[in-house]
């Protein structure tokens, strides 16, 4: 059986074949992970992004037109899109955690001068158990050891995406039990 040419399996992925898109995928999925992984620095992010091309790709096979360019091409121009929008996702989740770390030092801070500052340390470690565990675990490892979310995936055996993803969504939620908090008194 001859080699299937990019030519066809850009015809028959436009057309809704799937064993094109298995053949797209097979062909180009190391390339479009290839540029993530090294566009984002981060394996299973560029994972993620190499589905969501795929994924987009499939979805909007109408929007590829081959007298537009090549259908590796077409592909990377998603791959493109996908990386950009995993970058402004990334930083919209660093600015958070910074936003919620920096409350929480400033009303730890706040609360060292304090005669009552034992009881609020207590009062945040509490707020910090009630977390799930591997949030807890996460957050008390960069509070109290102070180890950056690299060493902390090097420590867990976690991989680095799924460590901020716990830090940013423990961080909110002790950002919102602190509010609650803060507003009771």
């Amino acid at each position: 059986m001859p080699p299937i040419s990019d030519d066809e399996i850009a015809k028959g992925f436009a057309q809704g074949d799937e064993s094109s898109l298995n053949e797209a995928y097979r062909r180009w999925g190391s390339l479009v992970y290839t540029v993530a992984v090294r566009s984002l620095d981060d394996a299973d992010e560029a994972k993620d992004v190499t589905q969501q091309v795929f994924v987009g790709a499939w979805r909007g096979r109408q929007g590829y037109h081959p007298e537009r360019g090549s259908f590796p091409g077409w592909l990377m121009g998603i791959t493109r899109n996908k990386i950009a929008d995993a970058l402004t996702q990334r930083s919209r989740q660093r600015r958070e955690v910074e936003a919620v770390t920096s409350q929480l030092v400033e009303t730890v801070a706040a609360y060292d001068s304090t005669p009552d500052a034992v009881v609020d340390r207590v009062l945040v470690l509490d707020e910090l158990s009630g977390l799930p565990s591997p949030q807890q675990q996460i957050l008390r490892m960069a509070f109290f050891e102070d180890l950056t979310q690299v060493q902390i995936a090097e420590r867990t055996g976690l991989p680095l995406g799924t460590v901020k993803s716990h830090t940013r969504r423990g961080l909110i939620k002790l950002r919102r039990r602190l509010e609650v908090d803060g507003a009771a008194h």
